[in-house]
């Protein structure tokens, strides 16, 4: 991690604006901000992302020109100068960036996670750049329903990949989900974690938590049932198991417009697997969703499991037709990432 302070940093503005028409096509895959707010998938079309500021200065830092904003005023797209290499951009205060980025610091590489390129520190602001991205899971799965087993099992071993490697060294991610998790490049063969800021350093073996926040879609049952610590691995290993199910059924496993209807249904963790799934699909699925906590697997007693050695083979051997079957319900359109703490009495 290539890490220069410059002081000043050459901050200097274009004098002149580019228009979204100007942008690059599959811009829209990085970062979209829905206007719904809901807590069930949606039923109907896409929901259009909004439609950001029409005009923006161009700024040069460093050897990186920062583009139009992707998320506020804190992610941008970027690019390198000479090469034209496209880049994210995220800004922190000074003063914090140190604390937002700690889980990169203590973390060893790991093929499934996202890593930063360079940090670049002003007087009053760090510059953190990121490879540029080539969609989301959520995006994905949404396009394409729900996927093949082949697919998936070759995807979500990544993902558990990636977050067996932040367990084993002491990191709880705490808020898991699909959005997370991105193509570093067109061919979808890669998958990532895309950011470690959420993460939660522990000390020590104890992985006891009392903070609640994260997606309603995707929390475990003992955070809404406990009112004091609970294990943050086991809870990510539920989001897992969420995230295991939607991608191959198309829908997630507990779904409801009204949030305290949602959180009774994940409280008695009753749902339902289609016979369309392999034994051993389901099987994995209900080994992860246990309500029981102690019950579930760990991140990596699941990269152990049958389900991938004969899933991944078959990918080798050829991917099959499309599933054409369409389900009930699909994978949102929607933002799913409110915090939960307003839900909590």
């Amino acid at each position: 991690m290539n890490i220069r302070r410059s002081n000043p940093i050459n901050i200097t503005r274009y004098g002149r604006t580019r228009h979204k028409s100007h942008d690059f096509d599959d811009l829209s895959s990085l970062r979209t901000t829905e206007s719904v707010q809901s807590f069930s998938p949606n039923l109907g079309s896409p929901t259009p992302p909004e439609t950001p500021s029409t005009s923006y200065c161009i700024s040069s830092i460093g050897k990186y020109l920062l583009l139009e904003p992707l998320e506020g005023d804190h992610i941008f797209r970027a690019a390198y100068i000479h090469s034209g290499e496209e880049l994210i951009c995220k800004v922190f205060d000074i003063t914090r960036y140190q604390e937002s980025l700690a889980a990169y610091f203590c973390l060893s590489a790991h093929e499934n996670i996202n890593q930063i390129v360079e940090i670049l520190l002003g007087d009053s602001r760090a510059y953190v750049f990121f490879r540029k991205s080539h969609g989301d899971m959520h995006s994905f799965v949404r396009t394409c329903r729900r996927l093949q087993e082949a697919e998936a099992s070759r995807l979500f071993y990544q993902i558990a990949s990636a977050v067996a490697h932040c367990h084993d060294n002491g990191l709880v991610l705490r808020d898991l989900k699909l959005r997370k998790f991105i193509f570093p490049s067109e061919d979808r063969s890669l998958i990532k974690l895309e950011s470690l800021e959420d993460a939660y350093i522990l000390q020590g073996e104890d992985d006891s938590l009392s903070d609640k926040h994260g997606c309603p879609a995707y929390v475990s049952p003992e955070i809404l049932n406990t009112t004091g610590s609970y294990s943050g691995k086991a809870a990510d290993v539920w989001s897992l198991g969420v995230m295991l199910y939607t991608i191959l059924v198309g829908r997630y496993p507990f779904h409801d417009v009204e949030p305290s209807s949602l959180f009774s249904k994940i409280r008695r963790g009753q749902f339902s697997i289609p016979e369309s799934l392999t034994p051993k699909a389901r099987c994995l699925i209900r080994s992860i969703l246990r309500r029981e906590p102690a019950e579930r697997l760990t991140s990596r007693e699941i990269l152990d499991h049958p389900w991938f050695s004969s899933s991944i083979r078959s990918t080798v051997l050829g991917q099959g037709k499309q599933d054409k079957e369409t389900s009930d319900q699909v994978v949102p359109d929607v933002n799913m990432e409110e915090d939960l703490d307003k839900f909590f009495i």
